[in-house]
């Protein structure tokens, strides 16, 4: 009998289409011999719909144009799995859920602690790995008391100010204004003026009551891919981004084409890419990680690696890093949503 799939998609957070992109590969890619596979859309007000004939997605090829049909049947989500309308019908029931579900409220361990609740299942990592990982504040915490190297930054809350004088003199210039929890550099800027400061803090506070002031290291953008429960494992492939934007922004990873270059695999010297897989492992520990995540890091010249950010639910859209580095490290694509699942079902069953 196939293990039923339901794939959550979508969500109420800026990165919506990046979610529907990401899900529209991964259906397609389920090995249908071991999975009956449905896609499980989440609105922007937060509804749960789907389409048992037809395509759930409108417009997958352009991610500005993606959407969930609207046309598409409401659901209600009940225990076990069981997936019902609004009648109180049963429509369908899954056995594992697999949220691909960027950003807050489906990254932040919101979904997370719903499905725990539902008691069903499901892919990635579970509310406390979630939730810390988000929070670029809290896993930088944990990883400096670990004694893990991060970028130096420093945390300012909606009630606070700072001076510009005051984080150049601690950080340096340029130094980047980030929401503490937000993905896909949603709310960046980098900052090289002083009148560039006070319209980067309104944004970034626009998006969050809590952000980060952060140094910004002079060096190369590194990638590592995690996969595993209590015994995790990093492809043995790193990855660089080189962007041809000012930074790796929103619009450098999924609007323009030509945003930045993926290259796999990264030319850095043997030791230096074991430690960077050592820590890449370490860091996943540190923050509760189960499933997947990707890890991000700066690599300057006199090779000083630099913890970035840890994303729990990384992309897999046709040019994320964390597909590619499994592919090019000899693990298909397939065969990593075939783990990832398992991977869920394993954790569900101790």
């Amino acid at each position: 009998m196939k293990t039923r799939v339901a794939i959550l998609c979508g969500g109420l957070s800026g990165e919506h289409q990046v979610s529907l992109i990401s899900a529209f590969n991964i259906a397609r890619a389920l090995p249908r011999d071991n999975y009956e596979v449905q896609l499980i859309g989440i609105r922007k007000d937060g509804s749960w719909c789907w389409r048992p004939e037809g395509d759930l997605l409108c417009q997958t090829q352009d991610i500005r144009e993606i959407h969930l049909d609207p046309a598409a049947e409401t659901l209600l989500p009940r225990q076990l799995g069981r997936l019902q309308n609004e009648q109180g019908k049963l429509q369908w029931q899954a056995d594992v859920f697999f949220p691909i579900t960027h950003g807050n409220f489906g990254e932040d361990g919101s979904l997370q602690g719903m499905l725990r609740l539902l008691r069903v299942p499901f892919v990635g990592c579970d509310v406390w790995g979630s939730a810390i990982s988000m929070d670029k504040d809290v896993t930088k915490r944990l990883l400096v008391q670990a004694g893990l190297p991060v970028t130096p930054f420093i945390t300012l809350r909606r009630n606070e100010t700072l001076l510009y004088s005051e984080v150049v003199a601690r950080l340096g210039s340029p130094f980047f204004v980030k929401p503490t929890r937000e993905g896909s550099s949603l709310g960046v800027a980098k900052i090289r003026k002083e009148d560039e400061y006070p319209q980067a803090l309104k944004e970034a506070f626009s998006l969050d009551h809590k952000i980060l002031l952060e140094q910004a290291i002079i060096g190369r953008e590194i990638e590592a891919a995690v996969l595993g429960n209590d015994a995790p494992e990093v492809a043995e492939i790193l990855g660089e981004i080189i962007p041809n934007h000012e930074f790796y922004s929103y619009d450098a990873k999924y609007v323009d084409p030509n945003g930045a270059i993926l290259k796999i695999p990264a030319e850095i010297e043997a030791s230096v890419a074991s430690r960077i897989r050592d820590l890449a492992v370490e860091s996943f520990r540190v923050v509760e990680g189960l499933g997947m995540a990707r890890v991000d890091f700066f690599l300057t010249k006199d090779n000083q690696i630099y913890i970035n950010e840890i994303n729990t639910l990384p992309g897999f859209t046709s040019i994320s890093m964390y597909p590619k580095l499994w592919e090019a490290s000899g693990l298909s694509y397939s065969e990593l949503l075939h783990q990832l699942v398992q991977l869920g079902l394993q954790r569900a069953a101790v």
